[in-house]
């Protein structure tokens, strides 16, 4: 059983930056996720356990930068050059294996799931 914890989230201008975390109890291929209201939770970017491997959403490529710190098996996200429509809930989540990369996008590829953390960007 891998437990996430989350954080880092907040209110934000449009314009600005910020950066969420994700601790986890073991070394994991980790993902995030994000879910604005009425919408369907949709893949943000994943990176494998050695951190060799990211991919991101297009909506977000050239913006958001994953990376990790397998010392503290933690995962992070910075985010730049917020929008309006990044507000969300960022979720955090794990997978003991590496995904297929076809899978990488999938909510079903994750065992594992963060409680989420609340992005929201002003105009």
């Amino acid at each position: 059983q891998v437990q996430l914890v989350e954080s880092g989230g907040g209110l934000v201008q449009a314009g600005g930056s910020l950066r969420l975390s994700c601790a986890a109890s073991g070394r994991t291929f980790m993902g995030w996720f994000r879910q604005a209201p009425g919408r369907e939770r949709e893949f943000v970017v994943a990176i494998s356990k050695s951190g060799g491997y990211t991919s991101y959403a297009d909506s977000v490529k050239g913006r958001f930068t994953i990376s990790r710190d397998n010392a503290k098996n933690t995962v992070y996200l910075q985010m730049n050059s917020l929008k309006p429509e990044d507000t969300a809930v960022y979720y955090c989540a794990a997978r003991n294996g590496e995904p297929g990369p076809a899978l990488v996008a999938s909510m079903r590829a994750y065992d594992y799931w963060g409680q989420g953390t609340q992005v929201t960007v002003s105009s």
